[in-house]
């Protein structure tokens, strides 16, 4: 389905697939509180990223911790499946899957994860955490999680979350609450996509056994 987020700075419609849907203000549900789900939404306007931008949210992680999982990605590709791309649920965010028996996953794709549940088969550390995908596959060999064991972002509480892109040099920077949890250089358009350089983006989140709400607020999409 078709809709229209309005923002203090802007607006932006989304398609959405499975359980997505809208919260109100500029607001899109991705997941419910209950097991097994899984939600995702695509912005309908396409990034460039043979020019500079950053993207802007609030999102949500739930309210339980221990009983909580799984987490939302932040996704750009150009999956052959455009608009109807999905990847498995569960530890794998309905992003990935692509080590698992040919799950379905999203690819060719880089995602920002923002995991709240410990699966040792993606290498995720006790703690919630944030770390840089690609193609697919959410196991990794670096995350941030502020050097704490016990960090939680499933505190019932709202999160910034900031993307950042310089073609120039080719440099993506994550802030999350102003903080900044990554920073690297990928040749995005090279490298990943192709030399296609207009790509689709958007969220993907799930549950499993264990479960949380989960959602993102839509806020601003500038070119730098």
């Amino acid at each position: 389905m078709l809709f229209l987020l309005v923002a203090g700075w802007a607006q932006a419609q989304f398609v959405t697939i499975g359980d997505a849907e809208p919260m109100g203000g500029s607001c899109i549900k991705l997941t419910n509180d209950q097991p097994f789900s899984e939600g995702i939404a695509y912005s309908t306007e396409r990034l460039i990223l043979s020019s500079q931008f950053e993207i802007e949210f609030d999102i949500y992680l739930g309210d339980k911790n221990e009983l909580g999982a799984d987490g939302i990605t932040f996704v750009i590709h150009n999956d052959v499946r455009g608009f109807e791309a999905f990847g498995t649920f569960g530890e794998f965010l309905g992003y990935g899957g692509r080590n698992s028996f040919g799950s379905a996953h999203i690819s060719p794709s880089v995602a920002i994860e923002f995991d709240t549940y410990q699966n040792f088969w993606q290498n995720d550390p006790w703690s919630d955490h944030v770390a840089f995908l690609e193609n697919g596959i959410n196991s990794h060999s670096s995350y941030w999680n502020n050097n704490n064991d016990d960090w939680n972002l499933e505190d019932d509480q709202l999160h910034s979350f900031r993307f950042r892109w310089n073609p120039i040099n080719t440099q993506i920077t994550v802030y999350l609450d102003d903080f900044v949890v990554f920073q690297g250089k990928r040749d995005l358009i090279n490298d990943i996509f192709n030399s296609q350089d207009q790509v689709i983006w958007g969220f993907t989140a799930s549950t499993g056994r264990k479960h949380n709400l989960q959602y993102f607020c839509f806020r601003r999409l500038a070119r730098l």
